[in-house]
Formats: structure tokens, sequence, C-alpha cells
């Protein structure tokens, strides 16, 4: 048979729905509603590409799914049209960024019409719009009445290609995130939101959320990084500051205070510097550090691998509150002005980056904290032991004894310190007495290690203080007359090459001392103190507590909660961004713009370059700019420097709810019925950026009483990439974009929404595959193959029972379809929804040309397997992935009046009109005839056997215990107990 004309079937439904709303949001609160969101688009100059509609294919689905269930649905759609992007596109193509956005948007609106999706276009926003923007400004002057919105000229992110300043967000591997470009530190005149007062609430409240993957939670977690620890006070101690009677304190956040006795010296970041007024010495070799550090990013600078770098300030020295013990200060660039103070107190003994510097700089590593491992068992009998890790320089060997599986694997030598003797005396009678080496040279001892295990040897709980102590091998030779006879033949002696030995080693408290002396690394986990005064002997936990309130006591310190998040840097130098509604009066100060003076509109110019000096492209539009004060009437300058893009995209769910409000951002009782978005659709890049800022801007509306709820998205969903057929990235620069415009004037836009959804888990990324995407269009064809073969005349409302030569496969088959596609599309399993589908079409297919003679082809006299109600039922659970081929069907083909997307009939109308309701299935015919039975024995599993589906408890006894591997397990023993789970599991319990 012919394919279907797509070209014809696409623009026909598509103009239908739009004449008839189907697509109309219903506003009836009486039902219940489902709000499905896409993350709206940036429209491009370039338009969409095939990677693109994935998630709005999904969500289509989602939302015409809900549809056929008898939902209101909400699933609209609108554009994130300010930003940086928009402004460099269009200088670099020389038009107005208003008339380019424009353009953009009408072609992303165009092609998303021809994949045919379900959007409401009447609720269609756009940021740029100024009627849209007023609420966007109207909410940054509630933050500035409530404290949140302030005026800062502390250095800001940098970005000296595209002249503006940026958030930690917009960075990506510490570079400018649009341009790539290398970054800088620049102080500078800017607005700020603090977010910062909102961290522990968007902490918290993720926890409210288990509807959102687990990943994109931690990666919100670990952006704003909350941790709690102290701010402690370094006074400094200079000879300069000494004559003068002078205090300039350095002030550090550590969470780890209890460190506190081991701090050698304290690091500034180089911003921070300005801050303290020091006499430096050495300020020229200063002044060039600083000057090369700002050309570093903050990746650079943080990255663990890469060399440490430093400038000592001689003539400066700091006071440990702790024992007042002078320390020096440098400046070094891995410490980062954003973070906490910019100072940090380091401790070398106890961190990695610290330690890296202190060896570079021959500073003083003192250690403090000494590991404890394993838990406190009861019984243990407590006893003073060492450890020797004996080394070979030689031949860069340690020597190892292998006790076998048995005795804890491989281990150092160990033992006890017997009365009178020093851990050194201890040390060398053991390696004596279990490897016969005497000519030993004592390199390093440790302080005590705290270690609970067990000694397999002996049979018993041990808890020790273990003093681990380092040798190095004089004398090859081994004396083997002086072994213990008490110890020869358990284990045996081997020498391990020191990259080895942690491999072969698997006793942590081993582990920690090969660590300590021969892989020479700092100790950065938790213990017990040492060489703390007050602190020693306790806990980490312990420490921490007791420090902090030392510290508090002496007024040198107090407890600190930092977070990594930074308070949000919410100016841009540019032009293409809504206008921030202040003014600047030289009698009031900065005055906000009156409400009723809203929205501030974008002024319409010519040029709109960036200045170059840091002033927005607005500060030169004098007609704009000069206004008067809306307090006191006296002259005025307006706030030249505009929102960031993230503005108008932190709300915008909002607006769609009740987009044509012109008194407020939105109606409170609508909000509160469509309101939270219960399933929300975008990429995972988003997820410290704008819905960190989305949930910061809704939980600041719900404050002031605009919004009913706290959280504004209830389920979210992250979308995988559709790489190119290369397997990167689609990008022109590739040459490997592939336009859907293409894809469905030569497939359909069904054949195109089938199988990006059937590529493979929605969450995962994938490559284009032009093969895949014809099979989907064949599987389509044979559908639409199978409705013409019929050739019966079905008039609506009536119903074709046909005689059933397959009887349970078939209707099984059937309902399991549709029970399995309905779920699917709820957990967003459309492949394999997909799939179910096509096992299902290609079962009946060939069940009823088993009734053919050979080579023949379907008649209108072949007997069908499927009812006509069966064949709606299937052309219903494919509609909403196939939406224009299955309305095709359902109103040419099966002579349906409504929609295949309307799930209730026109007024008057109940009796007349068969309408397109979600099928449901038959929960009996589901049920399987024959399942696989789990057998355990005391819960492990010991065999699997078929059952009937509804055999009972005692009958699968029975079968279990003549199971010849369950016969084998039961032997002598004695069940006590039987767990059985119907159709799933039996666990018998023997003793």
């Amino acid at each position: 048979m012919e394919k279907y004309n797509h070209l014809e079937i696409d623009k026909k439904w598509q103009k239908a729905w739009e004449e008839e709303g189907v697509n109309k949001t219903g506003e009836d609160q009486a039902k219940p509603k489902y709000y499905v969101l896409d993350m709206f688009p940036y429209p491009s100059g370039a338009g969409l590409h095939v990677g693109h509609p994935k998630g709005y294919i999904a969500t289509d689905i989602l939302a015409r799914y809900k549809m056929m269930n008898g939902f209101n649905v909400l699933h609209p759609m609108g554009w994130d049209a300010f930003g940086l992007p928009a402004e460099n596109y269009a200088l670099k193509n020389k038009v107005h960024p208003k008339v380019q956005t424009e353009e953009n948007i009408a072609t992303y609106k165009k092609q998303l019409e021809k994949i045919g999706m379900s959007y409401d276009w009447s609720r269609e926003i756009n940021t740029t719009d100024p009627e849209y923007y007023k609420w966007t400004q109207w909410t940054f002057i509630k933050m500035w009445e409530k404290g949140l919105a302030f005026e800062s000229f502390e250095p800001i992110i940098w970005c000296p290609k595209c002249q503006t300043g940026l958030a930690m967000e917009d960075l990506e591997d510490g570079k400018c995130e649009r341009c790539e470009s290398e970054i800088e530190r620049k102080p500078m005149r800017q607005w700020v939101i603090k977010i910062t007062d909102y961290a522990d609430r968007l902490l918290a409240d993720l926890d409210k959320l288990p509807g959102w993957e687990d990943s994109i939670k931690e990666m919100q977690r670990n952006w704003i990084g909350r941790s709690e620890g102290a701010e402690i006070n370094f006074v400094i101690a200079s000879e300069a500051k000494q004559s003068r009677g002078e205090s300039n304190d350095i002030k550090v956040f550590t969470t780890r205070p209890d460190t506190l006795f081991g701090c050698t010296y304290v690091v500034i970041a180089p911003e921070k510097l300005v801050d303290l007024k020091l006499e430096i010495k050495n300020k020229a070799e200063v002044d060039e550090y600083i000057k090369k550090t700002k050309a570093k990013s903050d990746l650079e600078r943080t990255d663990l691998n890469k060399d440490k770098t430093g400038v000592k300030l001689e003539g400066v020295m700091a006071i440990n509150p702790a024992n007042g013990e002078e320390v020096p200060v440098f400046i070094a660039d891995y410490v980062l002005a954003g973070y906490g103070t910019g100072a940090v107190m380091a401790v070398p003994a106890h961190d990695e980056r610290d330690f890296e510097f202190a060896k570079k700089y021959d500073l003083p590593i003192k250690n403090v904290i000494e590991p404890e491992f394993g838990e406190k068992r009861e019984n243990e009998e407590f006893r003073n032991r060492i450890v020797a890790v004996v080394y070979n320089p030689k031949n860069n060997k340690v020597l190892t004894l292998n006790w076998g599986d048995k005795f804890g694997g491989y281990l150092n030598v160990g033992g006890g310190i017997e009365e009178g003797e020093s851990p050194e005396q201890a040390a060398r009678r053991e390696i004596l007495e279990e490897t016969g080496y005497k000519n030993l040279k004592l390199v390093n001892q440790s302080e005590k290690v705290r270690h609970h295990f067990i000694a397999y040897n002996k049979g018993v709980n041990r808890g020790t203080e273990i003093i681990g102590l380092f040798f190095e091998l004089i004398d090859e030779l081994a004396d083997a007359q002086s072994l213990s006879p008490e110890e020869e033949g358990k284990f045996e002696l081997e020498w391990l090459l020191a990259s080895e030995v942690k491999n072969k080693i698997i006793d942590p408290c081993h582990n920690y001392l090969v660590d300590k002396f021969i892989n020479d690394v700092a100790f950065t986990g938790n213990g017990f103190n040492v060489n703390s005064d007050f602190l020693n002997g306790l806990s980490t936990a312990e420490a921490k507590v007791k420090i902090v309130e030392w510290l508090e006591k002496e007024g040198k310190g107090k407890k600190k909660v930092n977070y990594k998040l930074n308070d949000w840097v919410f100016s841009r130098q540019r032009y293409w961004g809504e206008p921030i509604p202040f003014v600047h009066c030289e009698k009031c100060g900065v005055v906000p713009v009156a409400e009723k003076d809203l929205p501030v509109r974008l002024p319409d110019v010519e040029h709109y370059e960036p200045s170059g000096t840091g002033e927005s492209p607005l500060a030169n539009i004098t007609d704009w700019v000069n206004t008067t004060c809306p307090k006191c009437g006296g002259k005025a300058k307006r706030e030249t420097n505009t929102m960031p893009q993230w503005a108008g995209s932190s709300w915008y769910y909002l607006r769609y709810i009740d987009s044509k409000n012109s008194e407020s951002l939105v109606d409170k009782e609508k909000e509160k019925y469509w309101s939270p978005v219960d399933f929300y659709v975008g990429g995972a890049e988003h997820a410290t950026r704008h819905l960190i800022y989305a949930r910061f801007w809704h939980k600041f509306l719900f404050d002031i009483g605009v919004v009913n709820y706290e959280e504004p998205f209830t389920k979210l969903q992250h979308v995988g990439l559709i790489m190119a057929e290369d397997g990167r990235k689609m990008s022109k620069r590739w040459g490997n974009v592939i336009n859907p415009d293409d894809i469905i004037a030569q497939y359909g836009a069904d054949a195109m929404r089938v199988y990006e959804m059937f590529m493979g888990p929605f969450g995962q990324s994938c490559a284009w595959n032009t093969n895949g995407l014809v099979g989907a269009r064949k599987f389509l064809d044979k559908i639409n193959d199978y409705v013409d073969s019929w050739k019966v005349e079905y008039k609506e409302g009536e119903v074709h029972e046909s005689k059933d030569t397959v009887i349970d496969k078939k209707n099984s088959l059937i309902e399991k379809t549709i029970k399995k596609v309905g779920e699917d599309i709820v957990e967003f399993k459309f492949n394999t929804a997909i799939s179910q589908m096509m096992i299902c079409w290609n079962y009946i297919r060939a069940e009823e040309k088993k009734n053919l003679p050979n080579g023949a082809e379907y008649s209108e006299t072949l007997e069908r397997i499927i009812t006509k109600k069966q064949l709606g039922k299937l052309i219903q659970i494919l509609a909403p992935f196939a939406p224009h081929l299955a309305e095709e069907i359902w109103r040419n083909k099966l002579g349906n009046k409504q929609s295949i997307f309307v799930s209730e009939s026109p007024s008057g109308d109940h009796n007349k009109t068969v309408m397109s309701v979600w099928p449901e299935y038959d929960p009996e015919l589901i049920k399987d005839d024959i399942v696989n039975l789990v057998v355990q024995i005391n819960g492990k599993l010991r065999a699997t056997i078929e059952v009937a589906a509804d055999i009972s408890e005692e009958d699968a006894k029975k079968l279990a215990q003549e199971n010849d591997n369950i016969k084998k397990w039961l032997e002598g023993k004695e069940i006590i107990k039987i767990i059985f789970i119907p159709g799933k599991l039996l666990n018998i319990v023997v003793k």
C-alpha cells in the first residue's frame, strides 16, 4: 500500500486543532489540573536543530495523555529573549537585537508548530515585552524594600570580551560561559541580590522535592556548599604595628577549627590584601604577583594538580590565637576572595593544598590530628602496640607479612609493647622476631593512633593505641635463626614496591602509616587531637565544639556558617536587558521608580555597543538617563546597568497562569489552582543557575504573599542530549547540524516524534541515526496500512465485534500494552512504551497473516483477531506519540466527530458523540498464567521455578521441596518459618 501523505495530514490536523481550540487550556477549577512545562528557549538566530525538540516532544506526549484523562492541562511556551547571546548576535550581524529577536521567535514558533505541539499559544510570553518585565522590575523593587537588593563596589567577575560583569553561575570551567574568555576580578559599582539569605532554605527544602532527580539535588547541594565552622581572628604582630599600638586582625574562616594548634602560616587571597592596612617590605614583589593572579581563572587557581604559588609578606606576622605563636603571612592564588573571608589558616599536616605549599616553601608541618580506625567492640582487650614500616631505600621496597586471607592479608610488622619497653625497642624486637632483620635506622615516629580490630591470629577483639615507626634497612641480610618459633610458618615475608603496598594492604591503620611515611601525604580525615593543649585526646567532633566555645569566651573568634554560594551579582553593563527601576538623586540617593510608572522601558536606540568603560551603553542616552526623582521631584539620573538574562527566566512559569493580567504579577486564586508546576523538563546544565535562581525568586514571592507555595516545581526531569551522527555535539562549527524542518518534510512530524522518543532512555545522551528514523516511519506506515485494510464502514458509536480466532494471548497482550504505555508515559520511559506498542502491533499482524495464503495481502474478507473497539484503543494510546496520524485514523477512518484528544462531550450531546478517553485496562486480563517464583533459603536465592500465577502458599511450598537443589539445602534442617509473596517469592527459613 502507498505511504500516507504526512505533509497533507500534518497541516490538516494542526489547522483543525487551532480552529477547534483543542489545545486551549481549560479553566473549570472543578476538574483536576496538570501543569507540564518546558524550560523555555532562548531563540537564537540558528533556529532549532533536531536535538532541541526532544524535551518538548516528551512534555507534549505527557500533556496529551493528561488531556485524554480528563485533566485541565496547562502546556505553554514562551521566549527567554533578553541577554548577552541575543545582543552579541545582533552586533555581529549589524541588526538591532529587538528586530533580530522578533525574527528568531517567528522562526522558532513556526518550527515548533510543524512538530505538532499542543501549546496554548494564547498564553505565550516574551521576557522582552514591557508588560512582562514590568513585573520583573516590580519584584526587584520589593527585594530592595526588604533589604535583599543593594549596591556594591566589591570586585566582581568581569569578562573583558563581553564587556560586562558576571555572576559565578555564568562561568564554565572558570571561563565566561558565553565566549570562553578568561575572566578578571574588577572592582566596580553593581547591584547585588542577597540570595545567601535564602541559602539554608534552598538547601533544606530540597528534601521536600522527592520528584526531583537525586543528581540534580546533589548538584544544588554542592553549589550552595553549606559548611559549618568558625571565624577566627589572627592579630597582626609586625614591628610597625606594635610600635604604633594598632591592631589589624586577619579574619579566617575554617571548617576545621579543631586543627588550630597546627596552624603554621596564614594565607590571604591577593584581592583581599587591599582591605588590610599592612606595611609590607616587599611591596613591589607582592604587586607583581597580584597582577599575575588577575590573569588566572578561579579554576586554575584552585586546581589541586597545579603547582601552588605565593609570596610571603615580609615584615608581617600573625599571632595564632590558640598558642600565641607568631606565624608568617602569605598571599597565594589558591585562596579565593569569594569564599569565606578570603583568608585561611594553613594547617599543612591536615590539608593537601597547605601541605604542598608548605613543602615548597619549607614551612613547618605540625601534626595535631591522629586517626581512629574501626569501631569499639564489646570485650576489647586493650594494649599499647607498634606498627613498623620497614623500607629498603636501595630498591624502593617495603617489607610486608602476608598472613593470608584468614588472618587479614598483607600487613606491616606489628605487635604489643611490653612493660618497660619504649616504642622503638618494641618495634625492633618485633621486627627481629618476625623477620630476622636487626640492622635498621629509625627515621620517623608517629603520635599515637587509635585502632579497633579483630586479632584473627589470637581470636580476640583489640582496642589499641598504636605508635607508628619508620625504619630504613641498613643490612639486607636477615638472621633466620632469630625468627620466633611462635610466628614461624604463620605468614610469608614479601618485599613489595612502595607503589604496590597500598593496593595490597587492606588494614586502614597500616595503610595510613604507609601514606604518612612512604607516600608523604597529609592526613585530612577525622580522629582525635594531639599536640593541642586542652584539646588533646578529644575526638574531632568534641574538639570542634570545645575550641569554638573557647574562642568565643576569649573574644578571639566565633561559630560561623559559610556558603560556597555567592550573593547574586545582578548588574550587566550591556544594553539588551531589563532596565533596573531606580534613579540616583543627589539629594535622596538611590530611589525606586514609583509603581505607577512601571515598566521602565528600554529605550529604542541605534547604537548599543558596549562602552568599554564599564558603563552600560544606556549611560550615553542622555534624554533617557536624565529624569526627575520620584521622591523629591529634583533632578536625577536613571540607573544604567541592566538586569541579567536570568531575571526574566526566574518567574516566567507563573506568568503563563495569568499572562494578560495588568493589575498584578499573577492572580493568587488562579496561581493556587495551577501551582506548583507538576512536571518540569529541561537541561541538567541549569541545575546550578536557573533552578537555584527560580527557587529563590519563588520563595521571596511566597514570603511577600504573591504565591501560595514555597517550591515552584514538583517533579523535575533532565533531558539527555541528542548528538550528531558523528558522535559530537550538533554545531555549525562542525557542520553536523540537522534541521527538523528537513526531517519533517521527508518523513513527517510523527516519525520524528516517535524516533526521538525511541532512541533510548530519556535522560541519556544518544547519537542521531537516520536509519532509526526510517524504522519509526515504517512502524507508522504499517499501522496505517493495517487500518486501511479493514475496508469496513464504521459509524460513530457503533462497535463492530469480530470473531476471536486467538483468544487469551491477544486480549492479554492488548490490555498489557494499554497498561504499560500509560505507566511509561508518566515515568518518561517513552522508548519502552513504543517498544511495547511495536510488539503488540507486530503480533496482531503476524497472527492475522497466518490465515492468508502464501504471499497474499490483506483483504476485506480476512477474519480479524481484534475488534473495532480494540483497534480504537490501540490508536488512542498511539495518539500522544503520533498525534497527526492518530487523529486521521480516529476521525477520518474510524468515523469519530470529536478530536481524539477531547475527553468531554459537547453540551447536550452526551449520547451521540463517541469521546476519546484514555482506555482503561482489564486487571483480570493482564495477569500472567505462569510466573517465575523465586525460592530462597534463609534469604539466599537457591532456585527459580515455574508455577501458576495464582499458586497458593501450600502448593508453592510443596513444589519447592520437590526441587532437587532445594532438597539439598533443606537436608537435615528444621523449617521454622515460611515467607510467601504471591507470584513472586517463597523464602524458607531454616535452622
